[in-house]
C-alpha cells in the first residue's frame, strides 16, 4: 500500500473510544444520564439456523441525555447474547442491558445511535416487544422487523467433509446478515495473507512459500495483489491474467480460499479501469466458476472519488463476475482507500443509505495500525452492526506500509476483527525490505519458509495470530 506523501497525510486522524466488553451480568451504574421522557426503537434481525444477528436504533424522544442504558427481554428463554458491539452488553437471565460507550452516550433530541449484537438461539427466535432507556419505557414507536434473507440455497444438513483444510470444511461461502459464512449457514472469520505486487514479488509465491503459508502458518486465505498500474495488468493483459490463474490453482491445491485483488490505487477512480476490470473478471470468472474458493475484490483502494462513483463502478462490474459465478463473494473498496470515508471526513452511512445493487457483496476496509487507532476502530464497529465487512489489506505498521511494528495497537486491531468475526488479509507475505514485510530481505532468493528465522518483528507476530486454531462451526 502507497500513497503519495500529501496524500497519505489524509489517512492520519486520531480519537478515542471505549473498550468493548461482554459478559458481565451487572451493569455499571450511569453516569451524568439524565432520565429520559421518550424513546423509539427499531429493532432489524437477520436469522441463520440457531444464530442470529441484531441491529438495533435507538431514537431518543425526550430530553437530551449523557450517557444511558438501553434494556429490554428476550421472549424466549432459549435466546443468548454472544457477542456485542457499540455497547457494553450484558444478560441476566432473560434480561439484556446494552450501556452507552463514551463516543455515543450523548443523544440530543430526536438523535439516533446505532448498536447491535449476534445471539443464539435453541427454540423460537421472536423480537423484543418492549424497550426501556435510562428506565423509562420507551412509548413512542417500537418496531421489530425481519428482513428476509437474501435468496441463497439452504444449506446442506450433511456432515461436514472429511478434509481439514479450510475449504474442505467451509466449501462455497455466502453472506448472511453482516458475516461472512460457510456452506452451513455459520458466521465464520478468514486469516491470511496478501502477496506485494505480483510483477514485483513473483519470486515469493513458489510450490516452498505457499505450502509454509497453508501448512505451518495454517492460512485459510491467499491474497493475490494485481496492481492494475504501476507496471502491472495494464502492461501485459492476457500475462498478468495467466499469472493470477496460476496462482488461483496454487491456493486451491493447497485448500485456501483464494483472494482475486484487482490493485487499482493510482488514480483511485476506480472508473478510470472500468473496462480493464470488465475484461479482467469475466477471464478469471469463467476459468473459476466451478471453484468454490474464490472471493472476487473489485476495488482495492478508490480514492478521491465520491461512494456514488464507486458504486457505479460496481454496479457495472459484479454482472460480469455473475454471468460465468453467480455464487461467488464480491468485495468492494470503500471510500477514502477503502477507509469507508473515515480518511475523507466521512463514515459507514453512505453506503448503508446507497448500497450496491446485488445480494453476496461485502465492503472492504484497509487500516494501518501505527496511524489508525481508536477513531477507526470505532467507526468499525458502527459499520460492522449494519454492513458486512472485510479487512482485505491491513500493515502492523504506519499508512506508508514503513516504520516499526506496533503490536500494542495491531492486537487491539485483531482482537476487535476476531471479537466481530470480521475476516482480514495482511499486507504483505513478501520479503520487500519495509516493516509491513512478513520475509526478512532476500528470503525469496532461497527455499526455506518454514519456522521463525526468516520472518520479520512483523512477520512473527502475524505467524502467531494466524496459525492459532480457527473456529469453523459446522452444526
Amino acid at each position: 500500500m502507497k500513497h503519495p506523501p500529501r496524500l497519505r497525510r489524509l489517512l492520519v486522524a486520531t480519537g478515542a473510544v471505549g473498550a468493548l466488553t461482554l459478559g458481565a451480568l451487572t451493569v455499571l451504574p450511569t453516569t451524568n444520564a439524565m432520565a429520559a421522557t421518550g424513546c423509539s426503537v427499531t429493532y432489524t434481525t437477520n436469522s441463520w439456523s440457531g444464530g442470529f444477528t441484531a441491529s438495533v436504533t435507538v431514537t431518543n424522544l425526550g430530553d437530551a441525555v449523557n450517557g444511558w442504558t438501553l434494556g429490554f427481554s428476550f421472549p424466549d428463554s432459549g435466546q443468548r447474547l454472544t457477542q456485542g458491539w457499540s455497547a457494553t452488553w450484558s444478560q441476566s437471565g432473560s434480561s439484556v442491558t446494552a450501556q452507552s460507550m463514551t463516543w455515543n452516550g450523548s443523544l440530543a433530541t430526536g438523535a439516533s445511535t446505532n448498536i447491535g449484537f449476534n445471539g443464539s438461539f435453541t427454540g423460537a427466535n421472536p423480537s423484543p416487544s418492549s424497550f426501556s432507556l435510562n428506565g423509562t419505557v420507551c412509548t413512542g414507536s417500537t418496531t421489530p422487523t425481519t428482513p428476509p434473507p437474501p435468496p441463497t440455497t439452504a444449506p446442506p444438513t450433511t456432515p461436514p467433509p472429511g478434509g481439514q483444510t479450510p475449504v474442505a470444511i467451509n466449501g462455497q461461502l455466502r453472506v448472511c446478515g453482516v458475516n461472512l459464512c460457510n456452506q452451513y449457514g455459520r458466521p465464520i472469520q478468514l486469516r491470511g495473507m496478501s502477496t506485494h505486487g505480483i510483477q514485483w514479488f513473483g519470486n515469493c509465491y513458489n510450490n516452498a512459500s505457499l505450502d509454509a503459508l497453508a501448512t505451518d502458518w495454517r492460512a485459510d486465505l491467499f491474497r493475490i495483489a494485481m496492481y492494475v498500474q504501476e507496471q502491472g495488468y495494464e502492461t501485459d493483459p492476457a500475462g498478468f491474467t495467466n499469472r493470477v490463474n496460476n496462482l488461483v490453482e496454487e491456493a486451491t491445491r493447497r485448500g485456501m480460499y483464494a483472494m482475486i485483488d484487482f490493485h487499482l490505487l493510482t488514480p483511485g477512480d476506480p472508473m478510470f479501469n472500468l473496462e480493464r476490470a470488465k475484461t479482467f473478471f469475466a477471464a478469471v470468472s469463467a476459468r473459476h466458476a466451478a471453484k468454490n474458493n474464490v472471493i472476487y475484490e473489485i476495488a482495492n483502494e478508490p480514492n478521491g472519488v465520491s461512494w456514488s462513483t464507486i458504486k457505479n463502478y460496481a454496479d457495472q462490474v459484479i454482472p460480469v463476475i455473475r454471468a460465468n459465478d453467480p455464487d461467488a463473494v464480491v468485495i468492494v473498496g470503500t471510500r477514502a482507500w477503502s477507509s469507508l470515508g473515515v480518511s475523507e471526513g466521512a463514515n459507514h452511512t453512505e453506503i448503508v443509505n446507497n448500497p450496491v445493487n446485488a445480494s453476496n457483496v461485502m465492503y472492504a476496509f484497509h487500516f494501518y495500525a501505527a496511524s489508525h487507532l481508536d477513531n477507526y476502530r470505532a467507526e468499525v464497529e458502527r459499520a460492522a452492526a449494519r454492513l458486512p465487512l472485510f479487512v482485505t489489506e491491513f500493515g502492523t505498521v504506519d499508512y506508508t506500509g514503513d516504520g516499526g511494528v506496533d503490536l500494542a495497537s495491531s492486537t487491539q486491531w485483531l482482537d476487535l476483527l476476531d471479537r466481530l468475526k470480521i475476516g482480514y488479509a495482511n499486507w504483505t507475505f513478501s520479503d520487500k525490505a519495509e516493516g509491513s514485510a512478513a520475509l526478512r530481505p532476500g528470503t525469496c532468493n532461497g527455499t526455506n519458509y518454514t519456522g521463525t528465522s526468516m520472518l520479520t518483528e512483523s512477520g512473527a507476530f502475524m505467524r502467531e495470530r494466524i496459525r492459532t486454531p480457527d473456529n469453523f462451526p459446522t452444526s
